[in-house]
């Protein structure tokens, strides 16, 4: 077979991959097989790799084993002898599917040290959720079964310079943020969102990147690969914490799967317990880049001890119990670098005006004079709310004292559940950002103190003057237009009688 046919195609394993889910639909909720389908997805990839490295070793070394297993040591990963989704599939007619699938992912967290540590302890295949065990084991064959596809053959020269996989687990991770409804925001930013964000911050060699909300790190790689763009380099350094225990699970072996070896992504809740913190544990660790699609008006965000925060990082007020937007925001300034520190955080427009200690925390953080621009997204971008969003973007170094408003909420592509920021979209706002320039009906650049005039509400129709001026009526015009139509249709009811009476249907 020549190189072309055998290269896989990313529409066709996109589609193989969901289609893999038919093993679960009306079996269990997709909230619950999303960790499975994505699990098993990430144990065929890293079997077919290995496999095919140690079957080129074996046609070269095939006399010398002991070189072959040194050599092996040394890939980017291991897999132990016994535990790859080959050894499972041969098994797949024996009792204990879900036993064994366990137990395999458990050795290759062991083997593989830091890279996957405790990444499958939420994951468990052994579960009663797929019901008793004849059940459970026959689901679980033939999931193992539709990953053994050949359209799944996941080799390297298959895959090519492709990232066929990466880009497979975000087809998969959007396809159930689509379908989870108000959770899917835990785990999923929109890519065109996270396209904005990462060409907004522009991240370069040697920046250290954060998202504090890292759910299952789409944004973090979107930031990894504007800074490979913009620098031509892997010097860079990836951080993020996220809180629920089988979303960092995805954000961990996401990053595994894109080969982002430099990065350090704790699990636990960043308010309550940030755990990206220096080498005494005593203070944050701070970022060039920091980006976030934290939780809309988080309630229960741990107001209760914010007063007594060890890292200070309320010092301008405690935001409101039922809303964490300010918390996170709060969080989020505190960690930045003091020259190059750079941020952007996604908020719903509420942020923008709120009053009591959101009002308080807001004026605050413009008279400090770190709040750069205010972008206003268009509604139905997000999975989860239908609320239009903003974009905060906050900078340590600002050149003046100015803030830019733009106003991006009516242009996007419209889709039957979501909207879409298209390539133009995203462009037009990026240039418009550049040029830091008031734009008619579109952008405005306001002063301190116009933005202090006006109580510090951040509204953004109270900067952008969007308003169209109706069209007049020509009256005139329209009775002229009128009578040539009246015209017109006489003429043709003319010609129907004629046509009529030809046919022997007249009077």
């Amino acid at each position: 077979m020549d190189t072309i046919k055998s290269q896989i195609n990313q529409d066709d394993i996109n589609k193989a991959v969901w289609n893999a889910c038919d093993t679960f639909r009306g079996v269990i909720s997709a909230d619950t097989y999303k960790d499975f389908i994505l699990t098993m997805l990430f144990l065929k990839y890293i079997s077919d790799v290995y496999k095919d490295e140690y079957n080129k070793l074996l046609v070269q070394f095939g006399d010398n084993p002991e070189l072959i297993r040194a050599m092996m040591s040394k890939q980017r990963f291991v897999l132990p002898e016994g535990a790859s989704f080959w050894d499972l599939h041969e098994k797949r007619y024996e009792p204990g599917n879900g036993e064994r699938i366990d137990k395999a992912l458990h050795a290759i967290e062991e083997a593989n040290g830091s890279k996957l540590k405790n990444v499958f302890q939420d994951i468990s295949f052994n579960t009663d959720k797929l019901g008793q065990e004849k059940q459970k084991n026959d689901l679980l064959r033939h999931l193992l079964e539709d990953f053994a596809k050949d359209i799944l053959d996941l080799r390297a020269e298959r895959v090519g310079n492709l990232d066929v996989i990466g880009n497979a687990y975000e087809y998969l991770i959007k396809h159930f943020a689509a379908g989870g409804g108000a959770t899917a925001g835990e785990y999923y930013t929109p890519p065109e969102v996270s396209t904005l964000l990462a060409s907004i911050l522009e991240p370069v060699e040697g920046d250290q990147i954060c998202d504090p909300a890292a759910g299952s790190g789409s944004l973090l790689l979107k930031c990894a690969a504007m800074a490979r763009k913009n620098s031509d380099s892997k010097k860079y350094a990836l951080f993020g914490q996220e809180a629920i225990g089988s979303t960092w699970a995805l954000a961990k072996m996401n990053m595994f799967l894109h080969a982002e070896d430099n990065h350090r992504i704790e699990w636990g809740d960043t308010i309550r317990n940030p755990l990206l913190l220096d080498k005494d544990a005593k203070g944050l660790l701070h970022f060039d880049v920091v980006t976030a699609n934290p939780p809309f008006s988080l309630d229960k965000w741990g107001h209760e001890d914010a007063s007594s925060d060890p890292f200070g990082r309320f010092r301008r007020g405690i935001p409101p119990k039922t809303k964490g937007d300010y918390a996170f925001i709060s969080h989020m300034i505190e960690t930045l670098k003091p020259v190059t520190g750079r941020m952007a955080v996604v908020v719903p427009h509420g942020v923008l005006f709120r009053a009591s200690s959101e009002g308080k925390i807001r004026q605050q953080l413009i008279e400090e004079n770190l709040l750069d621009t205010v972008i206003g997204l268009p509604e139905k971008l997000f999975f989860g709310t239908g609320i239009p969003a903003a974009i905060l973007i906050f900078k340590k170094q600002k050149a003046d004292n100015n803030v830019l408003f733009i106003d991006a909420s009516r242009e996007f592509k419209s889709g039957k559940n979501q909207n879409q920021l298209t390539g133009d979209n995203i462009q037009k706002i990026i240039d418009t950002y550049k040029a830091r320039d008031s734009v008619d009906k579109y952008a405005y650049l306001s002063s301190f103190n116009e933005i202090k005039e006006n109580d510090f509400n951040l509204n953004i129709p109270r900067y952008v003057d969007t308003f169209e001026e109706e069209v007049e009526i020509d009256l005139v015009a329209v009775r002229k237009e009128r009578l040539q139509l009246k015209e017109e249709l006489q003429t043709l009811e003319a010609e129907m009688e004629g046509y009529l009476k030809e046919l022997g249907y007249g009077a």
